[in-house]
């Protein structure tokens, strides 16, 4: 599998269901802020409904970080309201749900299983020009946090924001930073 980090998103138009209407998205709706692009395997599933409930319950601060969080399966948008409508974690959800029955936007960000037409767990954190910056993918079996995804956004958007600094492992906002240079080499 290449990188997909520092890649710019490719162009997709697709069809989400959000807060109650089918809207269109397109990758322009991904540029002038941060976004994190969730994929996972399939609606009306096991694993797939407590990530989505724990992104659901963690919208707020994902929000108060200027960040949109768009789930994308393979399922149709009509799918998507289906389980909306029927399953209790489901009608939390409040971030547009992309349907890509295509595979389009799965193939984009290379976590399409080809044999069973489903997307791998992947975890896209994009940045407002459009360029990724975190790629995550797990297993079918192994969910995700969203508190680690939420400290991970917070990182991407302090380097960001602060060149010249990075984030050591397990950085929390307000931590310091490293500021790189020859003075560091073997002291850390």
């Amino acid at each position: 599998m290449s990188t997909y980090i520092n890649t710019e998103i490719k162009p997709f138009n697709a069809t989400a269901y959000h807060n109650g209407k089918f809207v269109q998205v397109s990758d322009a709706d991904l540029k002038g802020k941060w976004s994190v692009v969730f994929f996972y395997p399939a609606d009306f599933t096991f694993v797939c409904p407590t990530e989505l409930g724990d992104l659901a319950d963690n919208y707020a601060a994902f929000k108060k970080l200027g960040v949109e969080i768009y789930a994308v399966s393979t399922d149709t948008h009509f799918t998507h309201k289906a389980w909306h409508d029927t399953s209790d974690t489901i009608k939390k959800i409040q971030y547009p749900m992309i349907g890509d029955p295509t595979g389009t936007i799965t193939r984009n960000f290379g976590v399409m299983i080809e044999e069973a037409g489903l997307a791998d767990r992947g975890t896209f954190v994009i940045d407002p020009q459009g360029v990724i910056q975190i790629v995550e993918i797990n297993a079918g079996g192994i969910g995700r946090d969203a508190l680690e995804l939420l400290r991970k956004v917070k990182a991407a958007q302090y380097v960001a924001a602060h060149p010249g600094e990075v984030c050591p492992a397990k950085w929390q906002e307000g931590d310091a930073t490293l500021a790189p240079s020859l003075d560091l080499v073997g002291k850390i």
